[in-house]
C-alpha cells in the first residue's frame, strides 16, 4: 500500500501561512482545519519568514539593475564580435 503526496495550491499555503503567522490559532488547530501535518506548517512558516526581508529590501532592486548593466555590456560585446567576424570573413 503506497501513500500519495498531497499537492496543496499555493493559496492554500499562503493561507496556512498566514494563520500560522497570525497566532490566533495554534498549529495543532490548524492541523485538524486544514488536515495538513504540523511539520509541513512548520516548514512553510520557516520559508515565508525566509522570504519576507527581502520584499522589504531595495538591494534586490540594486541586483536587478547590476544585471541589466552586465547584460547591456554582454549584448554590445555579441555586436561587436559579429561585426569583426564578417569583416574577418570578407578579407579571406
Amino acid at each position: 500500500m503506497t501513500i500519495s503526496r498531497k499537492k496543496h495550491s499555493t493559496q492554500t499555503k499562503v493561507k496556512v501561512v498566514l494563520e500560522a503567522l497570525k497566532g490566533e490559532t495554534t498549529t495543532t488547530q490548524l492541523t485538524a482545519k486544514y488536515g495538513i501535518h504540523s511539520t509541513q506548517i512548520n516548514n512553510w512558516k520557516k520559508a515565508a519568514l525566509a522570504i519576507i526581508p527581502e520584499a522589504f529590501s531595495n538591494h534586490r532592486q540594486s541586483q536587478d539593475k547590476d544585471q541589466q548593466e552586465l547584460i547591456d555590456e554582454l549584448y554590445k560585446q555579441i555586436g561587436q564580435l559579429k561585426v569583426e567576424n564578417e569583416f574577418l570573413k570578407k578579407t579571406v
